[in-house]
């Protein structure tokens, strides 16, 4: 293993700076609902920063912790058996608000369909990394690699919870492809995929209804299109500046879900076009570098752990901010960092570390960064994608101990 090299900066500072902004911006959001449920005006605050503060402890450990040792099969397929289980256990609690997604304890809940995109990632890379040669292959890489998927995608959507079923094809599609498997067989997977899609939209009545919503949330502006209209709302009466943090009046029980699911539209009213565009600006920077990080790994394995992770993460802060603005119909995705919950930001936080761990073995052009191995790889695109790892020792190189 090359020399450590400091973590990435930007990448860092992104990810501390979108998850206290969450933290702001859930206090702003939730203060008014929360007086009402707890007589408390700080409940949703302190829990998530507490919730912030163990997912900056998860990142801090994976950042220390050599991103390779996650590159075993026994943690790899125990990750995924004890994800699976977890998915399973949700039926055993009762339903919040028609869907059975959270294990509930006293005082705590938990979505392990959160847990099933890190899981889902890890195996994808370890797997993919181990058919290297083989990419090809229609039985050998791609139908088990399927089978991964439909296993998490079947239970998620059983909760219901078609979105996060959606995410996970993403992640599944962006590193199969990525990897060299043949596209004729994505497709050939995506078609019937879409369509059973079409047919649970179709002939699901709370869907088929979500889906006339979208098309004209207007019509029924005090029904089912209530809350798009109230999200679009906040956005417009946002202008160029906003009318100041806590200022907003959407988020006064007019906006339902506020402070989780819809705490992008508090973003526009509050700070305007101005702080919208900045909060796209960091997670463009978070993509960049997170991209940047991934792509510069020192093996093949990295290399694929690392572009799922960003994916994972820029897809659903896209899909969520899609949402709020009417551009696709309502899903229950949480903004990545910012809305409110533990499930998903220690989760995430926790992949982000993984990221930085990553981004201090950069390699420049064929040669490590730090270390005495010289590497050449090739990562060709196409079906007859194959990847070469030479290492031939040469004395020791000149470490970098910074990078632009």
């Amino acid at each position: 293993m090359p020399q450590k090299l400091q973590v990435d900066k930007w990448l860092f500072s992104a990810t501390i700076g979108l998850a206290l902004f969450g933290v702001v911006m859930v206090y702003s959001a939730s203060a008014i609902i929360a007086v009402q449920e707890n007589h408390n005006q700080f409940h949703y605050v302190i829990k998530q920063g507490v919730w912030t503060l163990i997912g900056f402890a998860a990142m801090f450990l994976t950042m220390r912790f050599d991103y390779q040792r996650l590159n075993r099969r026994w943690i790899v397929y125990g990750l995924f058996l004890v994800t699976t289980v977890l998915l399973v256990a949700v039926f055993a609690f009762s339903p919040v608000n028609g869907a059975r997604r959270w294990i509930k304890f006293q005082g705590f809940s938990a979505q392990p369909s959160e847990i099933a995109k890190l899981s889902l990632v890890l195996f994808l890379a370890y797997f993919l990394d181990k058919r290297a040669g083989e990419e090809s292959s229609f039985r050998k890489t791609f139908v088990p690699c399927m089978l991964a998927l439909g296993v998490f995608a079947c239970l998620v959507v059983k909760e219901p919870d078609l979105g996060t079923a959606l995410m996970l094809a993403i992640i599944c599609r962006t590193i199969c492809i990525t990897a060299g498997v043949r596209v004729r067989h994505v497709v050939y997977v995506s078609i019937p995929a879409l369509v059973y899609v079409a047919k649970m939209v179709i002939f699901t009545p709370f869907r088929w209804k979500r889906m006339i919503t979208f098309l004209d949330p207007w019509a029924d502006s005090q029904g089912s299109g209530y809350q798009v209209v109230q999200s679009l709302i906040a956005v417009g009466s946002g202008g160029p500046h906003g009318l100041g943090f806590a200022q907003g009046k959407q988020k006064l029980l007019f906006l339902p879900f506020a402070h989780s699911d819809f705490i992008f539209a508090v973003v526009a009213e509050e700070l305007g076009l101005v702080g919208t565009l900045i909060t796209l600006v960091v997670f463009a920077v978070f993509l960049w570098r997170g991209m940047r990080a991934a792509l510069r790994a020192p093996d093949r394995f990295g290399m694929l752990l690392g572009l799922g992770i960003v994916v994972g993460i820029v897809a659903q802060a896209l899909l969520n901010m899609s949402v709020v603005l009417a551009l696709v119909p309502t899903k229950g995705i949480p903004l990545p960092f910012i809305s409110y919950g533990g499930s998903s930001l220690v989760p995430t936080l926790a992949g982000v570390g993984v990221l930085l761990n990553m981004s201090q073995y950069a390699r420049f052009g064929g040669r490590i960064a730090a270390g005495e191995e010289d590497y050449e790889d090739e990562w060709r695109p196409g079906p007859q994608r194959r990847t070469k790892r030479i290492a031939r020792q040469r004395g020791p190189a000149i470490a970098r101990p910074r990078y632009g």
